[in-house]
C-alpha cells in the first residue's frame, strides 16, 4: 500500500521552453517526499512536447535558484529556465 502524501506543484515554462510545451504553466501532482527532478520528469513524461526538454534543466523554487536534488512540497511553484544568452 502507498503512503506516500500526494503534493499538488506549479510548473512554470519560460521562453523556449513554453514554446516546446505549448502553455506556461501547468500543474502536477506526486507523491511526497518529491525533488526537483521527481517534477521534471513527471513533466516530461505528461505533457505533449516536454519530452524536449532537457533533463536537468535551470530551476528555481519559490523564486529561489535550486538544484535538481532540492525537495518540493505541496503548493510550490517550480520554475524552469532555459539557458539565457546575451549578445
Amino acid at each position: 500500500m502507498d503512503t506516500a502524501t500526494p503534493a499538488r506543484v506549479r510548473v512554470l515554462f519560460f521562453a523556449r521552453y513554453a514554446e516546446l510545451v505549448g502553455r506556461s504553466e501547468v500543474a502536477v501532482s506526486l507523491p511526497l517526499p518529491a525533488t526537483v527532478g521527481d517534477v521534471v520528469r513527471r513533466v516530461r513524461q505528461d505533457f505533449p512536447g516536454a519530452q524536449a526538454l532537457p533533463e536537468r534543466p535551470l530551476a528555481a523554487v519559490n523564486l529561489k535558484q535550486a538544484k535538481l536534488e532540492a525537495g518540493v512540497q505541496d503548493g510550490d511553484e517550480v520554475a524552469l529556465l532555459p539557458p539565457i544568452a546575451g549578445g
